[in-house]
């Protein structure tokens, strides 16, 4: 796995610094979104035949490879189901979070 870059966090002065309309400032390092979820995935490796599907369709980036191993970062996880509905081996279920 390669090392991640340093990224440097997007700071505003003022009200009048923020753009207009919506737009990526960057890297989500900072904005940790996984508490917006109410469901979330849990993969089965027994099940998994780590063909990698999840990792590429996952819209947050959030489902990292370790170990040829699909691991799921909470942190940045949404819980939108995209990665269970296209496994093809349904090894990810979504289950209600646990808080």
């Amino acid at each position: 796995m390669k090392p991640k870059k340093e990224i440097k966090k997007v700071l505003f002065q003022s009200v009048e610094e923020v753009p207009t309309m919506p737009m990526s400032m960057g890297n989500m390092l900072w904005n940790k979104t996984g508490s917006w979820r109410n469901i979330r995935p849990e993969i089965r490796l027994e099940d998994c035949i780590q063909c990698g599907i999840c990792w590429k369709f996952c819209p947050d980036m959030s489902i990292e490879i370790e170990a040829e191993w699909p691991v799921v970062n909470y942190d940045y996880c949404k819980g939108c189901g995209i990665c269970a509905e296209e496994c093809p081996s349904k090894c990810i279920v979504m289950v209600e979070e646990r808080k």
